[in-house]
């Protein structure tokens, strides 16, 4: 994302012809209109947007976009919001994409690393620590799978049972975390509550969960998917993990973008 300041609300995307540049109807546009209500400004932005995440690929596109808008503005304008205000910002952009407020994917775009969001009114967000030697692979398969569509699968009447399994994971896995126990870790990346009703629409998604298994901690559906991500423990299990998936992913007619990386514990920045 690039910034100028501007007569009025200008927004250009580069790569990403689905996208609108109607500022009242593009995720940017919304988190900047509020920046400039809150506090007055007498001038609007020129904005630039080179997409490198697709919309709909479960890793957090919209977030991007709209992490990176309230962040730039806060930058170009003096450092006036904390990062929980630029998430409160940033969260008129998830509406736009996903038609309700909400901070997942914005957190720990803002904060780096993991975070929790304890709650959403008020809004707290807890920042959670990072083990040093995990890695991410994520499989993207190049289709559109749109939140707001995804969300229209989920059952909303959950049986105890699966929540209290939840629940526990959940706990688990933050106590994996401040513990730095990989092996509980591992143990914790079970959903049995939203996965299972959404595997269908992913694409070969048993296949390529299978063919990380060996070398992974764990996998499973990145946001509304249709990304699969594979968490696990050092560079070389995450190249290994890279070379098992590309095994299937090159059989099948559907292109993919696969990505590695180490787990961002720094956050959104300034690159130029």
């Amino acid at each position: 994302v690039e910034i100028k300041k501007n007569k009025g609300l200008d927004i250009e995307i580069i790569n990403e012809k689905s996208i609108s540049t109607n500022p009242k109807e593009n995720v940017c546009g919304a988190v900047a209109f509020a920046m400039m209500k809150k506090l007055n400004f007498k001038y609007g932005f020129k904005i630039k947007i080179t997409k490198n995440i697709k919309p709909g690929s479960g890793i957090g596109s919209s977030a991007a976009s709209a992490a990176g808008i309230a962040f730039a503005i806060n930058q170009l304008t003096g450092n006036k919001f904390s990062k929980l205000e630029l998430v409160k910002y940033a969260m008129y952009g998830e509406e736009i994409a996903s038609g309700s407020k909400h901070a997942d994917n914005l957190s720990p775009v803002i904060f780096g690393g993991f975070t929790l969001v304890r709650s959403m009114n008020p809004l707290d967000i807890v920042t959670l620590p990072s083990l040093e030697k995990l890695y991410v692979v994520i499989t993207h398969p190049l289709i559109e799978l749109k939140t707001k569509d995804a969300r229209l699968l989920i059952n909303k009447n959950i049986k105890l049972e699966k929540a209290i399994v939840q629940w526990a994971n959940l706990a688990g896995f933050i106590a994996s975390l401040y513990s730095k126990n990989y092996e509980l870790l591992a143990k914790t990346i079970k959903d049995v509550i939203i996965e299972p009703q959404r595997i269908k629409l992913i694409p070969n998604y048993k296949e390529i969960v299978d063919s990380a298994s060996k070398f992974a901690l764990g996998s499973g559906i990145s946001g509304a998917g249709p990304s699969i991500f594979s968490i696990c423990k050092g560079e070389e299990n995450a190249y290994l993990i890279l070379d098992a998936i590309k095994k299937i992913t090159h059989k099948n007619n559907i292109n993919y973008n696969i990505i590695l990386s180490k787990i961002n514990t720094y956050g959104i920045k300034i690159i130029n």
